[in-house]
Order: C-alpha cells, then structure tokens, then sequence
C-alpha cells in the first residue's frame, strides 16, 4: 500500500512471496526502486511485475540522462499503465507507483489488472487488500503527519498478515520527502502486537 501525507509518500509492504501454496520467500522486498524518488509496489505474477519495472526503470534512466533531471512520477505511472494495457491479454500485473517529484509533489497511481491510470490519496494491492479496504477508507486522513501515516500502513498491514494466508513476514516501509527516501521495517513480533 502507499499514502500521501504531509511532506509526501509512504510506501508499505509485507515481505511474503507465494506460488501457489508455497511459499519460496519470507524476506521479499516489494518495494522496488524506480529512480531515485519513484517506486513502485507490484503484485500478480512475480516474473510479469519484475519484467515491467525493469523497462519502465531504463526508459526513466534513458530519459533522465537525455533530459539532464529527474523524471515525474506520472511519467512512470504513465510508462506502466501503457506496458500493461498492451499486454492486458498476456500479463498478470497490478502495479502501484508512487514518489515524489518537482512538479506535483507526492504522488500515487495505481495501475490495476488491464492496464488503467488512476491517481489516489492512497492505494492498496495485493492478496491481502481485500481484507483492509474498510479500515483504509473509515482511518486514511489527508495531510497526516510522518507518524501517523506511518501508524496507518503499520497497522493495515498487519491486519492483512493475520487475515490473508499469502501475507506475512516483516513489514517493510519507505518514505519519500522531497529531502530524503528513508527504509525501514517492522519486525514480525512488533507488528502482531499493534
């Protein structure tokens, strides 16, 4: 899931990839740098989102070198919605990307299964979204502090590791601002308690 808050972006994510009922990764980062204040939260097929990610980042390098700056987050957004609604027949692919850029600030686009573009304040995906979709819409505010947005992803994400038999592990966290990307995680036992 992704945020916007008060000084930008916060990207949330737990750390389990399945195939199937297997499980081949406790420890997965799904947060995956885009350029250097763009990410992006990907869920479906593992070898579809990857594949995609991999091309929107060289087009966006290929564009920040030609261009002498740093790309929009729409421009990304943009990159993946047309990637995945020309290939909608083949690719099981939903995609969140999120930053922060000169122009808009922070941003979050949510790029569902098809292929279609649509900016939010906040966006969920995955297995475990169906689970939190009535907790985000009664607890997201506009404009929450660092902290409580922070509180917000926490907790959803925990409330979709309990639930969803897909999710699980540690909670990984990102925050984009216009002056620094932060990682962090929340250990397991940390976040079985909130």
């Amino acid at each position: 899931m992704a945020v916007t808050f008060d000084q930008g972006v916060l990207l949330g994510a737990d750390s389990r990839t399945t195939s199937g009922v297997f499980i081949p990764s406790k420890v997965s980062d799904k947060i995956e740098p885009i350029h250097r204040r763009i990410f992006c939260l990907r869920s479906g097929n593992s070898a579809h989102t990857q594949t995609i990610s991999r091309y929107v980042r060289h087009y966006l390098n290929m564009q920040a070198v030609e261009e002498g700056g740093l790309p929009q987050v729409f421009t990304a957004a943009k990159l993946f919605a047309s990637i995945c609604y020309s290939n909608k027949n083949f690719l099981e692919a939903s995609i969140i990307c999120a930053g922060w850029d000169d122009v808009q600030g922070g941003q979050i686009y949510e790029v569902p299964l098809g292929g279609s573009l649509m900016k939010q304040p906040y966006a969920i995906g995955g297995s475990g979204s169906g689970y939190i979709y009535g907790f985000c819409d009664a607890n997201w505010r506009e404009n929450m502090s660092l902290a409580d947005a922070k509180a917000f992803v926490s907790k959803a994400l925990s409330l979709a590791i309990n639930r969803d038999g897909s999710s699980g592990g540690v909670i990984r966290l990102t925050t984009v601002t216009p002056a620094e990307v932060t990682r962090e995680w929340v250990p397991r036992e940390q976040h079985f308690r909130t």
